[in-house]
């Protein structure tokens, strides 16, 4: 089994991503990093068809049997939700906030933009793989001009950790589910 956490190594925090010139220079950057068992390919649909009102935001079982059905996420993929292109919009938690798609390499890159207020976010999604069953999955958030700093590296890095961490290990029960 892998190794479950969701850090990136010093190296995966230095190198450019695509996307990181959406927002540059950033405020605040939080990189995540995780493995998967599985290669890009498999991976990949399961990520583009994350999103409100879509498959929904990945937990594992353990997190989502505490809410409700409505707003657990799909634990198979849907031909409905895995096709994206540059300037499709994907709903996110909250009142109105929304990710729109600004690139996309499939397998590997998928980097989306969105405003939070006066704040320019950018994701940088990529799939990296470690041999033919392994995946890294590097994530890369980048939020400028942001006013209170040390807030967003604090209490945003923390919200970004544990819905990472969830989203790593939702992900890969879905991925152990083998076909019927």
């Amino acid at each position: 089994m892998t190794e479950h956490t969701v850090r990136a190594t010093p190296a995966e925090r230095a190198e450019s991503r695509p996307g990181d010139d959406i927002v540059s220079p950033a405020d605040v950057v939080m990189d995540r990093g995780f493995t998967v068992d599985a290669p890009p390919d498999s991976v990949w649909p399961w990520l583009v068809q994350l999103g409100k009102r879509r498959a929904g935001w990945y937990f594992p079982r353990a997190v989502e049997r505490f809410l409700p059905p409505r707003r657990r996420a799909l634990r198979r993929l849907d031909p409905r939700w895995t096709t994206l292109a540059v300037g499709d919009v994907i709903p996110d938690y909250g009142r109105d906030e929304t990710f729109e798609v600004a690139a996309i390499q499939p397998p590997h890159t998928l980097v989306y933009t969105s405003r939070r207020g006066h704040t320019l976010v950018s994701w940088s999604i990529t799939l990296r793989p470690l041999d033919t069953t392994r995946t890294r999955v590097l994530l890369r958030l980048r939020l400028g001009p942001v006013k209170h700093r040390r807030l967003a590296d604090t209490l945003g890095g923390f919200f970004d950790f544990a819905t990472i961490a969830g989203m790593a290990a939702g992900l890969r029960e879905r991925l152990e589910v083998t076909p019927d």
